[in-house]
């Protein structure tokens, strides 16, 4: 592709992106005529560009456009639904053939004259009758004076000449105006194009990535220099502290783009909606300046569409409806966006008929999201939640636009995935309120690095409020309620999330002073008790490996200045997994808590999980959910040793005891033997079996109590009976614990608890 060629393209596309927005507020706004203006320009630039480079189809479209956009210009046509939905159409066309010009080089083929006959149409009908005479039969010298009438007079005589003749004469008049303009135009906009410079987005990926690793190499100094007192280096470290954080910030405006380039198909879509449906709906925007990393804003796109979309057809209702409820027959749609506290807040919201949380707590429990009575006992804040499932609707019928239950859970996939939270709130006959709260930038991030259990970790300050040190004096101020620490702040109860406990660290605290990081998610905030409080870095975020990226603890990793590789903290997965929310009274905290619990039971029966299948010797396959393995291994006979009537393996620089899963098992029958691994905590140990056989995907459900020590029970897998094994029965035999018939008495009734936690592997398994 040639540089002429390719400049157009990125010209056009430019110009294309806000024309859309800019012909539907024209829709709105007809004695609009600096915006008319601005779209006739657009479209005269690019049928201009098409006859330099020799774009037949291209140039085709855009002439007839033009010409109708300029009898606009000139009082000629009015605007009318029909002739802007023609405009979009042309529009459309014009998109097409650029994808097309993209991708292949050539103009695409294709047959316009119908759409053209359409745009010519309104000129034959409207403008034949009201155009002076000599705009149609002037002489060839009286031309040259016709740029002495600005394109925007009124003509004050009326021709009597045919409709074919109007049209070749209409493009004689606004070429040769707009040719002065482009003149003019021309040398006002030399002195920015020279300030300018067009950079391929790969290019500015690859400069990010490189200031990461600068400013990664920034922290090791830092921390090598802060060791020596009088080192020769401080000084230089000093300066090149100050000047990576200038070239950080430099490089990170330059992936900076207004959010309102994400908005500019949202006009013509509302305007399609509002057709189609019958209904009359304003779109109101605010804050389309605000700046947000590209990565993001592509990330965000999607969503938007989702919710606007959803909006417009669930929440705004028809004008006949409207008016009978004593609204206005036009609904709004507000859509906004502001920096708060170092990141985007975006409200979308609708004076709509709302959301109905009976009838979306009717469809969780006929969805099996949800057991009636634990539907009952929820509020309607968490019911709304379940929106965001996949496949969740309560459209009645479907549509071209929705009910199929898709849409809500691209918004929070979308959005889950790059830090960010979205929260819905109704009120029925009032309308609906979707607020996302999205990181500025995904690549490096403001963080305080904290310590708990000899652990350090980085929590993002995006969502950090302060910081409270706790003494032992001021012990009193925590309070024990039904089993959950609160800690009274400024006569709030906050509630405490102990890292140590929740990550299955040593939970045995060394001092009585520790630190609360008090952390906001959405409208709700807990405290994070550790043990450390360092200092704030800004770190370089790295995606966390496949085998603990499902936890949701966890938003990425970084390395520190000293080398190490720490974990970051997802305060959103915390609190999702701690169940936290101090925005509420305790009662309904209690309440809402409980009814989670019981929702989450319910649906992690129901849920597949991932299950290990192997042979052991039974007449009966074995079964354990792969969330509680921690490896496979092959063990050569050699490394087998016996000491204290046990099989013992060097496995990692410790001796790890190998329990037989059969006991009539001959360890030393089979060379190699396959052994899987198992942790908890600080103990781990190896299950000596005859064959590894399968990884399925399965509903585990017991439906058979187990009599045999070291069984849950029986559960159908794969189409046979399956015996589900109970790996703490081998951990403790492993370890030496006593057994006792009430041991196992005990693990058979729960075993359907059990099965369900295995949905949930604690940190220390995975």
């Amino acid at each position: 592709m040639d540089d002429l060629l390719r400049d157009f393209l990125t010209e056009s596309t430019e110009n294309l992106a806000k024309l859309d927005n800019d012909i539907v507020e024209l829709e709105r706004r007809p004695g609009d005529l600096a915006l008319l203006n601005s779209v006739f320009r657009t479209i005269h630039t690019i049928k201009g560009t098409c006859g330099f480079i020799g774009l037949v189809r291209l140039e085709g479209i855009a002439h007839a456009a033009e010409n109708v956009l300029d009898a606009l210009r000139a009082g000629l046509l009015a605007v009318k639904p029909d002739l802007i939905g023609d405009i979009l159409t042309a529009v459309d066309r014009i998109k097409t053939v650029l994808d097309g010009l993209a991708k292949n080089e050539v103009e695409p083929h294709g047959d316009d004259t119908e759409l053209i006959a359409r745009l010519t149409a309104w000129l034959a009908k409207e403008a034949s009758s009201q155009l002076q005479p000599s705009r149609v039969s002037a002489p060839a010298p009286a031309a040259a004076a016709a740029p002495e009438t600005t394109p925007d007079s009124t003509p004050d005589s009326t021709p009597e000449t045919v409709p074919d003749a109007v049209l070749d004469a209409m493009p004689d008049v606004a070429p040769r105006a707009s040719s002065e303009e482009a003149l003019h135009a021309s040398t006002q906009t030399n002195t920015v194009a020279d300030s300018t410079l067009r950079v391929g987005v790969d290019v500015l990926d690859k400069l990010m990535n490189l200031v990461g690793e600068l400013a990664l190499g920034r922290n090791q100094l830092l921390q090598l220099a802060a060791t020596e007192e009088e080192s020769p280096f401080a000084k230089p470290v000093q300066q090149l502290d100050r000047v990576t954080t200038d070239l950080l910030e430099a490089v990170m405006k330059t992936r900076m783009q207004p959010i309102g380039n994400a908005w500019t198909k949202l006009p013509r879509l509302i305007r399609d909606l509002s057709m189609s449906a019958g209904k009359q709906i304003s779109l109101v925007m605010h804050g389309a300046e605000t700046d947000l990393d590209r990565q993001i804003l592509q990330a965000i796109q999607d969503p938007l569409t989702h919710m606007i979309r959803n909006s417009a057809d669930h929440g705004v209702e028809t004008p006949a409806i409207r008016a009978k409820a004593g609204k206005p027959e036009m609904g709004t749609i507000h859509l906004s966006a502001r920096h708060e506290g170092g990141h985007v807040v975006i409200e979308i919201v609708d004076d709509g008929a709302g959301i109905d949380a009976a009838r979306v707590r009717r469809k969780a429990v006929e969805r099996g999201l949800v057991k009636a009575e634990a539907a009952e006992a929820m509020p309607d804040a968490q019911v709304l939640r379940f929106i965001f499932e996949p496949g969740f609707s309560t459209a009645e019928k479907v549509t071209n636009v929705s009910g199929r239950g898709v849409g809500m859970d691209v918004v929070r996939s979308n959005i889950d995935a790059i830090g960010g939270t979205v929260e819905l709130s109704s009120q029925p006959g009032r309308g609906t309120t979707v607020r996302i709260k999205i990181p500025l930038t995904l690549a490096i991030i403001s963080a305080l690095l904290v310590g708990t259990a000899g652990e350090s970790f980085a929590v993002p300050q995006i969502g950090i409020v302060e910081l409270v040190r706790v003494t032992e004096e001021q012990h009193a101020l925590v309070e024990n309620v039904h089993g959950a620490q609160f800690y009274r702040l400024r006569d709030t109860l906050l509630p405490l999330v102990l890292l140590r406990s929740l990550l299955g660290l040593d939970t045995e605290a060394t001092d009585s002073t520790y630190n609360i990081v008090v952390c906001q998610v959405g409208q709700a905030r807990f405290g994070l008790v550790v043990d450390d409080v360092f200092d704030t870095q800004e770190i370089v975020v790295k995606p966390v490996g496949r085998l603990i990226k499902h936890l949701p603890a966890y938003a990425g990793c970084t390395i520190t200045g000293d080398g190490r590789v720490i974990m970051i903290l997802d305060a959103a997965g915390i609190a999702s997994i701690a169940q936290v929310a101090s925005t509420e009274t305790r009662d309904e905290a209690e309440q809402a808590a409980r009814a989670a619990e019981r929702a989450l039971a319910a649906r992690q029966t129901e849920t597949r999980e991932s299950v290990l299948l192997f042979d052991a010797g039974y007449p009966a396959l074995q079964a354990v959910p792969l969330s509680l393995v921690a490896r496979l291994e092959e063990f050569p006979l050699s490394a087998m040793e016996e000491a204290d009537g046990h099989f013992l393996v060097q496995y990692r620089g410790a001796l790890m005891p190998v329990v037989a899963a059969n006991a009539s098992m001959d360890l030393r029958s089979l060379d190699p033997r396959p052994v899987i691994v198992f942790s908890d905590r600080n103990r781990t140990m190896g299950l000596a079996v005859n064959e590894i056989r399968d990884i399925v995907e399965e509903h585990v459900q017991l439906q058979r109590r187990a009599a045999r020590p070291g069984v849950l029970g029986v559960s159908v897998i794969a189409g046979r009976a399956t015996e589900v094994i109970d790996t703490d029965h081998f951990l403790r035999h492993a370890h030496g614990e006593t057994l006792t018939p009430s041991d196992d008495d005990v693990a058979a009734p729960t075993a359907a608890a059990a099965a369900a936690a295995a949905t949930t592997p604690t940190p220390a398994a995975a």
